[in-house]
């Protein structure tokens, strides 16, 4: 086999244009599975990581976005999301184990002694910290007795610390939110997430924001008269109950309280992720059926060369089979050849794939995921493929008549 092997790549170096020109269909078809595989596995490892940011076992019940007129004929029935109604879905759902409220705060002035910003500011329950999985770099979170209390504190994220606190602690300083002195007690730790938001929901916008305690809010702030009292409730569910059926009966109780106005909407991160792996999936299996075509078009193209060797090398078989050479040591011979060119186009391909993935995340900044077993399962393919399209040559080689191949021309 060693002979055989060291046979097929000097017949290969023998004719290095017509090889590579062979070779170049097993290069692209398994460097473009390689890159597609890996950017897949990539994207949707990462999609994973940023819906579970959200918490698999929470639900978010958001209040729907209406202009003034349509929020006035809603007003008439129902008053929006309130602190009552994520009461009610506590006390009337076992299966809610935790809840937390949010409300995003108009701002007309926000500002420190250093300089102004544009930042957002969002009261929230203490307990939305630690269902959104925020932490702090510095200083410390409110609690549900600053909340009661109505203290005056706010939990800034990292952006707005540098921002109005450029080259100092922002812990213990002062900000300005419209008309009322706040005093930063922490500064969140910024998570590092690739997109800004996955199907239509935002995610880690916590690095530019400002939070302040909820009640804080509601005392010492105006809220516009046609909103609701909370933009958003989210609850954590037990493992006991699938999300879309505890979503369902959030709902139910929700158009109760409302009086059937559909004024709220509720997303179901798990749902979200289950939606976003069919989506890659499909992507995946398309993209790497694509990269498959280039494979089969590399796999005509040896069956192409090994039938053009075999005429140039018709009286090199006959007098091979004349000196004593079987039928299957012929076509072994050719087998392996196709073997030996589908091997090399496989390594040049893992070379390809990986440099291609990595000029695919610097443009366009889509993670990649390297699985050993895809780099495995595309040189297996290549293989397959060539020895698959090598077997006719090979087999028409060795059934050549020895007296009439040494007649040849």
């Amino acid at each position: 086999m060693r002979v055989l092997f060291y046979q097929a790549l000097n017949e290969m170096m023998h004719h290095k244009l017509r090889t590579l020109l062979t070779l170049l269909g097993m290069v692209f078809g398994v460097g473009a599975v390689i890159a597609m595989l890996s950017i897949g596995e990539g994207a949707k490892v990462e999609s994973t990581r940023l819906i579970e940011s959200m918490g698999l076992r929470n639900l978010v019940i958001n209040e729907k976005q209406n202009d003034v007129e349509t929020r006035k004929e809603i007003r008439k029935n129902s008053i929006g999301l309130s602190l009552n109604d994520m009461r009610a879905i506590s006390g009337s759902l076992p299966f809610v184990t935790e809840h937390c409220a949010e409300k995003n705060i108009n701002t007309y002035s926000l500002f420190s002694k250093n300089t102004s910003s544009d930042s957002s500011v969002m009261a929230i329950s203490a307990d939305c910290f630690k269902m959104s999985n925020l932490k702090t770099q510095s200083g410390n979170l409110f609690t549900n007795e600053d909340n009661a209390s109505n203290r005056q504190v706010a939990v800034i994220g990292a952006e707005v610390a540098g921002a109005l606190f450029p080259k100092e602690d922002a812990i213990g300083k002062l900000i300005k939110v419209n008309h009322l002195w706040v005093e930063v007690i922490g500064v969140l730790k910024q998570q590092k997430l690739s997109k800004k938001e996955i199907q239509g929901i935002k995610l880690g916008a916590e690095h530019n924001r400002i939070f302040l305690p909820l009640s804080t809010a509601h005392k010492r702030l105006k809220i516009p008269e046609l909103e609701s009292q909370v933009d958003s409730i989210r609850v954590t569910i037990d493992e006991t109950i699938k999300p879309q059926i505890a979503a369902l009966a959030i709902d139910r109780l929700l158009k109760r309280r409302h009086g059937n106005v559909d004024d709220f909407e509720i997303v179901v991160p798990a749902s979200l992720l289950n939606q976003q792996n069919k989506t890659q999936k499909i992507f995946t299996i398309v993209m790497s059926s694509i990269a498959g075509i280039s494979l089969l078009v590399g796999g005509i193209g040896i069956m192409n060369i090994m039938l053009a060797t075999i005429l140039e090398r018709t009286k090199e078989i006959g007098l091979m089979r004349a000196l004593g050479a079987r039928k299957s040591d012929i076509k072994n011979q050719f087998l392996v050849e196709s073997a030996t060119i589908s091997a090399v186009g496989a390594l040049l391909g893992i070379v390809m794939g990986v440099a291609l993935s990595f000029m695919i995340q610097s443009f366009a900044d889509w993670p990649v995921q390297w699985s050993f077993s895809s780099i495995i399962l595309a040189v297996v393919v290549c293989l397959i493929t060539g020895v698959g399209f090598g077997y006719y040559p090979a087999k028409k080689a060795a059934e050549l008549d020895p007296i009439l191949a040494l007649q040849k021309n």
